[in-house]
């Protein structure tokens, strides 16, 4: 049996992406902070962005996302810590939440 992610995931992620790509994530967070040029130079600051909105966000049981806003919000948190070293995050991370779990294979084994 396969599983695939709910729609409501998928609308969090789609906008939660273009938050990130058109400059306007986690505000009031990063308000006034040009973070693009980092996530442009450093592939591993936009990896760990990502990484982290993925560990944080919560879904019900039937896929239903409860709680995109603060898993934006530590995302941005972290980012705005990355690029601002003024900056502190209250709470700190938790190791859960930075994780950088182990990718798939860069092949589907089904070739699909």
């Amino acid at each position: 049996m396969t599983t695939r992610l709910s729609h409501s995931f998928s609308g969090a992620l789609r906008t939660f992406s273009f938050w990130v790509a058109n400059g306007t994530l986690g505000l009031p967070v990063l308000e006034g902070i040009d973070y693009q040029f980092v996530l442009a130079e450093e592939p591993s600051a936009l990896e760990q962005v990502y990484a982290i909105f993925a560990n944080v966000i919560v879904m019900d049981d039937d896929g239903t996302v409860l709680n995109a806003k603060y898993a934006e919000r530590r995302a941005a948190e972290w980012l705005r810590s990355y690029v601002d070293p003024n900056y502190s995050m209250e709470p700190e991370l938790e190791h859960w939440e930075r994780a950088l779990h182990e990718a798939p294979p860069r092949e589907d084994p089904a070739g699909r």
